[in-house]
């Protein structure tokens, strides 16, 4: 027999006063500013949090506020921060994305991010201003699942670990930048560096002037994860990548994945882990090897022809004769072949939610919106875009037009939902690339259900396509399906997967494939739907969500200021 329903009242009520009760308020006092840093060893300019790069981690508890205050020290520089898989569900304002839904952080102002950490796993917070992710301002979100509730963990281990995952230029993102606007393009290239935790070691250091480059730097220093012989451990492993997707692998030491973007996984096991910029991913390993060696943590880039050097860290045994920061005896793995689609794409597929943690999607979607990823070109300057149309950020960022009726701020017209796609061959260089722009956006009905199925294509050069990681902000959405080939809408959906689809933030879509998703319009704001690779969103692969923008409060003054407020202060 079931509870009563006056005892199931009380009990929810209960439930949910001692959860308020245990939520706390972290607070953090953050100044953003520019810092020579080594990180590979090579002397740079970064952008740093209070000095560091990367960021403090944040680590609160599901159901936590979070305050940051944001002092911008940039001097001649904006600065707007996301907080990536945060869904801030009733605190749109506070998502971090200059354009969309804030004004930045001008030179010498502060701003106060305040948010609730609704679910527990592990997040990431960047710079959503510019290229100024690929600077250096990035870190995590370890949120930790609320004792006796409900998403308590279903799988134990005996010590955690985290890993951040970084790509690294020596040219700043202002040289990145013009070179991406430039006639011809002058594209960002292959990172000098692969980081972990912020530190790495660029290969040619000894070829580099005098002063320039110092291979025995303390910040460049190989980062050392230890663990006690015969524990379990949690690694929690982010990609905060400005283009490569990664391979990663702790020599000797199987991974068994247990979580993605913060939602539980059905466990898998893989000697390597394929991740791409905006994912997070946590995995257990076994501290069963001889402890009297270290071994290499490594990432790889793949999906990309590579010019890199392998990422390295070390693993490092309590009680072993190997000294801590020894280099492991063997050569650092190189992980499988970068151009190896198949094996990437088992992988996602194999990524399903967990049996006890099941959220089925909705039977079926009220809207389809069909995506098709090409590059393109715009008076000469090489763009990326969607069903042919290049995407602009407006100066009026999206949230503050809309509740100050602010219509004249951008183009009133949706961009187009759909393309020819019977009779589009996705492995061809198209025949007329030319596009346009637009600053519009995408209305959805509050409460409805959408599917987006992200068509990948050859690029400008034949035989050429890249692998597209997707971040949607503001949701989670469940993966229904990944192709190889041409979509198509009267034969794929049958093939969904709404038994145990995962939910993510991010997902990639794979050289010449297609990923469809489903997602719920229950978030009252503007969202940005866009590939998370920088120099891509940059040229135009994004676009805009706008759900129940009716019912956002009214809006803090401080993400004011810009465009078409300019008087609003």
């Amino acid at each position: 027999m079931g509870r009563p329903p006056r005892l199931l009242c009380c009990l929810f009520l209960t439930l949910s006063l001692a959860a308020a009760a245990r939520a706390a308020t972290r607070h953090h006092e953050w100044d953003i500013s520019y810092q020579f840093t080594h990180s590979d060893c090579v002397r740079k300019l970064a952008v740093t949090i209070n000095g560091q790069t990367p960021g403090p981690t944040i680590r609160a508890t599901q159901g936590d506020t979070v305050v940051v205050r944001v002092k911008n020290s940039l001097l001649t520089e904006n600065v707007a921060i996301h907080w990536h898989g945060i869904r801030q569900i009733g605190t749109p304002w506070a998502d971090g994305t200059e354009g969309v839904t804030q004004c930045p952080i001008l030179p010498g102002d502060v701003f106060t991010y305040t948010f609730v950490v609704d679910r527990p796993g592990t997040y990431m917070y960047h710079a959503h201003y510019g290229m100024q992710r690929s600077a250096g301002l990035n870190g995590l979100i370890v949120v930790a699942a609320a004792p006796g509730g409900p998403d308590a963990e279903p799988f134990r281990y005996d010590g955690e670990h985290s890993v951040l995952l970084n790509d690294w230029w020596h040219r700043s993102t202002y040289e990145q930048s013009t070179g991406l606007a430039s006639v011809p393009i002058v594209w960002v290239g292959e990172p000098q560096s692969l980081l972990i935790n912020g530190r790495g070691r660029f290969v040619n250091c000894s070829a580099m002037a005098a002063g320039a480059c110092n291979a025995t730097h303390p910040e460049c220093a190989a980062p050392v994860f230890a663990v006690v012989p015969g524990k379990t451990y949690r690694f929690r492993i982010a990609s905060v990548t400005s283009l490569s997707a990664l391979n990663f692998e702790i020599e000797g030491h199987p991974m068994t994945v247990v979580e993605a973007d913060g939602h539980y996984v059905k466990p898998f096991v893989v000697k390597n882990l394929n991740i791409y910029s905006g994912e997070t991913y946590s995995v257990l390993i076994k501290a069963d090897q001889d402890p009297n060696r270290n071994y290499w943590l490594a990432s790889n880039v793949v999906s990309r022809k590579p010019s890199t050097a392998t990422g390295t860290a070390i693993l490092s045994y309590y009680g072993g004769r190997s000294s801590t920061r020894r280099p492991p005896p063997t050569t650092p793995p190189t992980g499988p072949a970068w151009n190896d689609t198949t094996y990437r794409f088992r992988q996602s597929v194999a990524t399903v939610a967990h049996p006890a943690h099941v959220e089925p999607p909705p039977p079926r979607a009220d809207r389809t919106i069909l995506l098709l990823n090409t590059q393109n070109k715009i008076d000469g300057r090489i763009k990326w875009a969607l069903n042919n149309v290049s995407f602009t950020l407006p100066h009026t960022p999206y949230l503050v037009a809309m509740k100050s009726g602010l219509l004249g701020a951008f183009d009133q017209r949706p961009p187009p939902e759909t393309y020819a796609h019977q009779g589009y061959d996705v492995y061809a260089v198209q025949k007329n690339p030319n596009t346009t722009t637009s600053d519009g956006l995408y209305r959805l009905r509050f409460g409805s259900v959408v599917d987006v199925v992200l068509q990948n294509a050859n690029m400008l050069a034949a035989n050429n396509s890249e692998t597209h990681p997707w971040h949607l902000h503001g949701h989670d959405f469940w993966v229904l399906g990944y192709g190889i080939g041409r979509f198509d809408p009267a034969v794929h959906p049958a093939t969904y997967n709404l038994k145990d689809p995962i939910l993510k933030n991010t997902v990639a879509v794979h050289p010449y494939g297609w990923t469809a998703l489903r997602f719920k319009a229950d978030n009252p704001g503007v969202w940005a739907f866009h590939c998370h690779i920088e120099a891509h969103f940059f040229m135009g692969m994004g676009i805009v969500f706008e759900e129940g923008v009716e019912r956002v409060g009214q809006l803090p003054q401080e993400i004011m200021g810009c465009g078409k407020t300019k008087g609003g202060h």
